[in-house]
C-alpha cells in the first residue's frame, strides 16, 4: 500500500498532472527553448535538478519557515540551486547555456518549480518531496524535448542536429518560429485532452488556477475568490 502511494506520487506528474499538458505551467520557456530537441532536455534537466533540490530543503524547513514570509523565502531557495545549476551549465555545457539563454535563470520564476513548492514540499515529508519533484521534471522534460524534435523535424529537418530529411525535403522555418512553437503545443493539449477525455478524465479548459486538480489545498484560490467577491 505505501509501495503504491509512492508510486502514485511519482507517476502523477507524467501522466495524470503533466505540468505541461495537463496544468498548462512553465509555457513561456515551453514555447521559447524548444526549437531543437536538445535544447528541450537542457530545459528539463536543469528545471528537474531545481525541481527536486528545492522540493527537498523546502519539505525540510516546513515547520521552521513562518507563513507569513513563506514565498519570499521559497523564492531565495530555489534562487540559490538555479545559481548553482547555471554555474554548472556555463562550466561544463556551455554550449546549451547560449542557446537557453536568459531562460536558464528565469527558472527561478517558474510556475511549476513555485507551485510544487507552495502545494507539495510545504505539506509533505522529504521523500515524497523528492519524488513528487522528480516526477514533475521528467514530465515537464519529457514534453519539452517533444516539441523540440517536432519542430526540429519540420522545421530543420534533422533531430538532435542528425540530418534526417535536409537533403530531401526542404525545411518548413515557420516551426522554428514562435508561430510554430504555439502550433506544435496546441496539437499536443489537444492530443491529451482526447486522451483524457478517452479515459474519463476532465480535459484542458482554462488555463491557472481554474484548471489545477489541486487547486482546493492551495491558498492562492482563497485569494482568488477574495478578490472576485470584492469586485
Amino acid at each position: 500500500m505505501k509501495n503504491n502511494k509512492y508510486l502514485n506520487i511519482f507517476t502523477n506528474g507524467l501522466i495524470k498532472e503533466n505540468p505541461t499538458l495537463r496544468l498548462v505551467l512553465g509555457t513561456c520557456p515551453t514555447l521559447a527553448v524548444t526549437t531543437a530537441a536538445i535544447n528541450g532536455i537542457g530545459m528539463g534537466i536543469s528545471a528537474t535538478v531545481v525541481l527536486v533540490c528545492s522540493n527537498l530543503v523546502i519539505s525540510l524547513l516546513r515547520n521552521i519557515i513562518p507563513d507569513k514570509v513563506r514565498i519570499p523565502a521559497f523564492i531565495t531557495i530555489i534562487a540559490g540551486f538555479v545559481s548553482v545549476v547555471q554555474m554548472l551549465v556555463k562550466a561544463f555545457l556551455p554550449s546549451i547555456d547560449e542557446s537557453l539563454g536568459i531562460f536558464l535563470p528565469l527558472i527561478v520564476v517558474n510556475c511549476i518549480i513555485l507551485a510544487r513548492a507552495e502545494m507539495f514540499a510545504s505539506k509533505n515529508g522529504p521523500v515524497l518531496s523528492i519524488l513528487d519533484g522528480l516526477g514533475m521534471g521528467i514530465g515537464f522534460t519529457a514534453v519539452l524535448t517533444l516539441m523540440g524534435a517536432i519542430r526540429e523535424f519540420f522545421g530543420a529537418g534533422s533531430i538532435f542536429s542528425l540530418p534526417i530529411t535536409a537533403d530531401i525535403i526542404d525545411p518548413m522555418i515557420v516551426f522554428l518560429l514562435p508561430p510554430g512553437g504555439f502550433f506544435v503545443f496546441g496539437i499536443l493539449v489537444a492530443v491529451s485532452n482526447a486522451i483524457a477525455k478517452k479515459n474519463g478524465k476532465k480535459p484542458v479548459q482554462s488555463l491557472g488556477c481554474a484548471n489545477c486538480p489541486s487547486r482546493n489545498a492551495c491558498s492562492r484560490v482563497n485569494c482568488e475568490e477574495e478578490v472576485s467577491s470584492n469586485e
